[in-house]
């Protein structure tokens, strides 16, 4: 099974490698990571990671996966990337992403009436695209499976993981990375974080979140003239 796993510059390095580390747990996928070049590509946070392969180059997908990260706004604008996210969504088995992804996949037409998730802040920009937001961990509809903010990518592989190989081999690979998570904060959403804590975090990101309306605001108009 051929994952393709997008990669680019300023993206959120733990979107892509929560999943992967998970995915490389089943000897039957073999994972690619593309872009543009070879070259390292660095991440919104300094890491560096080489991409195996270039998007000219991409074996075909069975599972399509595209992360989120700051490097999303640039991304939705980007005809090279979109259709080639177009091409491997038509022959997948699965298009699926963590985070901001959802905002990419749906910038090339790709959610458009699903079901969705993303990261809770932007949340709200996927009725842009014609898609259904739905506040939710992981939220599978159909043959999209799309994971909410960051540390959702664990749980988003090990779901996709059961969906396809069963309960029992994804409970394993759960196992083996003792995955077991006991956070030493409660509040991990703003569904249980105390309102003035969710108030500061939405202010310190009210700058660029505008950004990324925008840049949401100007896909969806594209797609949609």
């Amino acid at each position: 099974m051929q994952i393709v796993m997008l990669a680019y510059p300023d993206m959120t390095q733990l979107d892509l490698t929560g999943p992967f580390e998970v995915f490389s747990r089943f000897p039957e996928m073999k994972i690619e990571i593309v872009w543009k070049g070879q070259d390292p590509v660095r991440d919104a946070s300094g890491l560096r990671i080489i991409p195996s392969t270039c998007l000219a180059d991409s074996p075909p997908a069975d599972i399509l996966f595209v992360p989120g990260g700051p490097g999303q706004l640039a991304l939705m604008e980007d005809e090279e990337v979109l259709a080639f996210l177009r091409q491997q969504a038509s022959g997948a088995a699965y298009v699926t992403s963590v985070c901001t992804g959802s905002l990419v996949l749906a910038a090339a037409g790709l959610l458009t009436g699903y079901r969705a998730t993303c990261h809770w802040q932007s949340l709200p920009q996927l009725y842009l695209f014609g898609a259904t937001p739905v506040s939710e961990r992981v939220v599978i509809d159909r043959d999209r499976v799309t994971g909410a903010g960051v540390t959702s990518g664990i749980d988003f592989a090990l779901v996709l993981a059961a969906r396809i190989f069963g309960d029992e081999l994804a409970r394993a690979a759960q196992l083996t990375m003792e995955y077991d998570p006991k956070p030493p904060f409660s509040g991990g959403s703003p569904v249980h974080a105390e309102p003035s804590l969710t108030q500061t975090v939405v202010a310190a990101a009210a700058e660029f979140q505008a950004l990324r309306e925008a840049a949401a605001r100007r896909a969806a108009a594209k797609l949609a003239g």
